[in-house]
């Protein structure tokens, strides 16, 4: 059994929904500390965040090519931008500009 992946405490959602996208894939997996989020403070933060699991570990190459798909696919890269008052070149990932402060249209 190999981890996969870890996600914050309020992602378990996500956790569930990619461990059920990826059994439809055949590939067995399993969502550990999807419960604890309930201890947090009685026991180290770090142990309460979901973890997704692949059972058999010959599939752990493909399940996590898969899962990197779907995670890029969910944040795809903005594309870069020219600001409308001063025509500073941006980065995608900005929503306003740094120099003027315009915000992106």
């Amino acid at each position: 059994m190999k981890k996969l992946h870890t996600f914050s405490p309020w992602e378990r959602p996500q956790a569930e929904l990619l461990r059920e996208l990826l059994e439809k894939e055949d590939v067995v997996c399993v969502v550990r500390n999807g419960s604890l989020a309930s201890a947090l403070g009685e026991i180290p933060f770090t142990e309460c965040y979901p973890e997704l699991w692949v059972v058999d570990d010959e599939v752990f190459p493909r399940a996590s090519m898969l899962l990197s798909g779907w995670l890029m696919a969910a944040h795809p890269a903005a594309e870069p931008w020219v600001c409308l008052a001063c025509g500073e070149k941006l980065e995608g990932q900005f929503g306003a500009c740094w120099r003027c402060g315009k915000a992106k249209e």
